[in-house]
């Protein structure tokens, strides 16, 4: 499926993280922090549980674009993020992502990638630039 890329072609994707994932994560990337995998000292912490790691939830973007919007052949050409508040695991969010502009002639879009909780708290913010043969 192909889809038209344009400015202001939105996109959004609903999806929540697992414990397992978090474990996954820490193993693939080494960030052991027990701020991620231990609840005794998670408790201890302002956050007053487990979080995700940062960059867990942010990878949501690389799914979405490799796999949904626009998808296959996407290249991802750079990604800026801010972190507003932490994320748990087994809580619904929603990853939006806006298309501010088109480089044509490069076949690439800057896109806005925001995350928001139930509550429509921003949890990250950031821009990302792909390159997509779909973008004209």
């Amino acid at each position: 499926m192909e889809i038209n890329i344009e400015i202001g072609t939105e996109y959004n994707y609903k999806f929540r993280f697992h414990q397992d994932d978090v474990i996954n994560f820490a193993k693939a990337t080494g960030d052991n922090n027990l701020i991620h995998l231990d609840e005794e000292y998670a408790k201890t912490t302002l956050f007053g549980k487990r979080i995700l790691h940062g960059f867990l939830g942010g990878s949501v973007f690389s799914k979405v674009f490799g796999t949904l919007f626009p998808g296959n052949g996407t290249l991802y050409l750079k990604q800026n993020m801010s972190f507003y508040k932490p994320m748990f695991v087994e809580t619904d969010y929603v990853a939006i992502f806006k298309v501010i502009e088109i480089i044509s002639e490069k076949n690439r879009a800057v896109i806005t990638t925001e995350i928001f909780d139930s509550n429509n708290n921003l949890i990250i913010g950031g821009e990302a630039l792909i390159k997509h043969f779909s973008i004209k």
